[in-house]
Order: structure tokens, then sequence, then C-alpha cells
């Protein structure tokens, strides 16, 4: 089954309590996950860092991405109280860490033992390799990426499951490790990579689902979807097209305020593209193309057969004059329509009789 992810990001605007209500509605929808943003405002942007444009519209205001992300932490013990609430419910909790101090957080204090790297921080080697030096598994989300930064990171990764600690990273031992047998096992083993249109809302004519091909060629590992579009009919476009994981934002209200409530669903929504994801699931199928089931009981309605198109005394030769393919699909195949012809009939037929000979 496609692993769905509920990315409540920082839709809760660092009220603790819209993060539990979060939750609720994602466990209501019938997610496998719920992921959440941990993140230092200090650790993760310098004071003049500028908002991107989709901030700026879907906020409101213009100011520091340090001033607004200052406002969006959650704390370390809502962390907990999360972990434990989600547990209760039996829906997974994941977090996306942005710096070094949340990481150790995610892994040695709540002790994930997944953990998704985000587009942004791909071309971060050192927090890369942080991520594959705990040995969780990966999910590794491609917003913006060239195929040659997508090779870069997982090189990185690589390294970091394979490669001694005291091992010295650098660009040319990050490669050696991406093609060698071990690096390429732990890579098959334990990264999913995400393909992602890094806007909010994304265009439709930016998302381009056949990238997902693409990547699955390139790296030959388990290929998802992270959905910035509007609605839900991307992401249910995705599994249909293969995606093994799909990751969307939602919230509680999409007129509330912060970066990326507009571009999320609302919970109805929610709970409509996994009831969507899952339906199509079951038109997948095994591949194998033959008659199902449910359409077997149709043959004999649908198909037709050899059938009398007039009288036929018996011991007459039979021509092809003498036949007409109709329904029922109960009698010989018309397949055989041109054999029969000039057999001797052994019987008699009135018209519209199934032909047996």
């Amino acid at each position: 089954m496609t692993l769905i992810i509920a990315e409540a990001g920082v839709n809760h605007n660092g009220d603790e309590k819209l993060a539990f209500q979060l939750v609720d509605k994602a466990y209501e929808a019938g997610v496998d996950i719920v992921k959440f943003q941990t993140f230092k405002a200090k650790n993760l942007v310098t004071a003049q860092a500028l908002q991107a444009d989709y901030q700026v519209t879907n906020t409101g205001k213009q100011e520091s991405q340090l001033a607004m992300l200052s406002r969006l932490e959650l704390s370390y013990e809502a962390h907990h109280q999360l972990v434990a609430y989600c547990a209760k419910l039996g829906i997974e909790f994941l977090s996306t860490a942005f710096d070094s101090e949340s990481l150790e957080f995610l892994v040695n204090d709540l002790k994930l033992t997944r953990l998704k790297i985000p587009s942004g921080e791909i071309t971060n080697a050192p927090l890369v390799l942080q991520h594959a030096r705990t040995g969780c598994d990966l999910i590794v989300s491609t917003g913006m990426a060239t195929l040659a930064d997508i090779e870069a990171v997982l090189g990185v990764i690589a390294f970091g499951y394979t490669a001694p600690v005291d091992a010295v990273p650098s660009v040319d031992a990050f490669q050696a490790a991406y093609f060698s047998e071990a690096g390429k096992k732990a890579l098959k083993d334990k990264v999913t990579v995400l393909h992602c249109t890094t806007e909010y809302p994304a265009p439709l004519a930016d998302i381009n689902l056949r990238a997902m091909d693409t990547l699955a060629s390139a790296f030959g590992l388990p290929v998802g979807y992270s959905d910035h579009s509007e609605g839900i009919v991307v992401p249910i476009a995705a599994v249909a097209r293969g995606a093994i994981l799909i990751e969307k934002h939602f919230t509680l209200d999409k007129d509330m305020e912060g970066p990326d409530h507009k571009a999320s669903l609302d919970p109805l929504e929610l709970k409509a593209m996994v009831q969507g994801i899952r339906a199509v699931e079951l038109t997948l199928g095994d591949g194998i193309k033959g008659p199902r089931p449910s359409e077997i009981k149709n043959k004999a309605a649908a198909r037709k057969s050899i059938v009398a198109a007039r009288d036929i005394a018996a011991g007459h030769v039979i021509t092809a004059d003498d036949l007409a393919i109709k329904r029922p699909g109960t009698g010989d195949s018309p397949y055989r329509f041109w054999e029969i012809q000039s057999k001797t009939a052994s019987r008699s037929y009135k018209a519209g009789d199934l032909i047996l000979e």
C-alpha cells in the first residue's frame, strides 16, 4: 500500500493545541504518518535571510525568515507529548530536522527510526551526512534538484551508511561509496526518493509526474511524490503512476495566518485524498491481463457464437451464407467460422440455433 504522510509542517502556527488538533485530523483521515518540522530558527537562518515570494504572498506581510520562523517553533516538550499522543492513536509521528541540534533531538531523544530530508537541505552535505550516520531509513525530497544533485546527495548518504565513523568525508569518498556494492545495497534498503516541485502552490504545468519514471530509472530506488499543488488530483495521479509514498500538506483552516496554509488541504480534502488513493490502489491490480473474476460471468452475454442464418437440413453442406455470428457466446467460437464451412450438417438447424459441428 502507498504510504501516506500528512504534512502538518508548521501549520500549528507555534500553538501546541493546534498541533494536537492536526494529529487528530490526520488520524481521522486515515493517513499512515503525520509529519511536523523541527528546528531552532536561530540555527536555521540568518537575521538577514529574506522570505520566499510565496511566504510573503501567503502571510500578507514582509519580514525576515528569522522573525517568521521564530513564531513557528514547537518546544521539545511538545514534541515528546505529540509522539506519545501519536503512539496512543496508532499513527506514526515523523518530523523533518532543519539543523543539527534538531536532528540529534529527533534521534536521541524521540528515538525516531525514519527521517525526512527536505528539498532545501539536499545540498547541505554535513547535515545529510549526519542523517545517514544515524542509520535511520531516509526519505529524500528532490524539489529544485537535477539528477546530478540527487546523485551527489545519494553519495553522501551511501558514505554515511557504509563508511567507518572516522572516515574522512570528501566528494571523492562520496562518489566511491555511491558506486560501491555496499553503498548501492544500503541505498536500496533504506532510501526512498521523492519527486517534488518546490512552489506553494505548484502550478500544474510544473508538476512533471513523468520525472518519477526518470528517478526510478536513474537510481533504481523506491520513488514517491511530495505534492504542493492545489487539490487532490495530482497526488492521486501520482499513485496511479507508481508513487509508493505520498506527502501532502494539510491544515485545519486554509484562511489561518501562516506561510503554508493556502497551499494545504483542509481536513475534508485530506480524507478525500486518502480515499481516492486507496481506491486507485485497488484498481492497479497485478498487471496480468486476463479475465477478472467479476467479468467472467458476462462472457456468455457479451460475446458471440456461430449460429444458423437460416434453416439448415441435416446432410446439407454448410456454406458461408448459412452462418451468422450472434449472441449469446455459449456456442462455438466465431474463430471456427471458416472451419465449419463445407462441413456436412450432422443435424437440422432452425434459424438462430447454435451451430455445433
